[in-house]
């Protein structure tokens, strides 16, 4: 049997939400405060912590 002619009825799937331009910008400065995290952290290490003889 051919079905090109019939019209199937499908639920819309939900749009995912946009997150506010705050949210956004909240985490992209969570993400360069870990990067800073970092390299002050690595900075640290190789200043106190690390051997002097490499």
């Amino acid at each position: 049997m051919d079905d090109d002619n019939v019209v199937k009825f499908e639920r819309r799937k939900p749009q995912p939400e946009k997150k506010p331009a705050a949210a956004q910008r909240l985490q992209a400065g969570h993400i360069w405060l870990g990067v800073l995290a970092v390299i002050v952290l690595a900075w640290a290490y190789y200043q106190f912590i690390a051997p002097q003889t490499l």
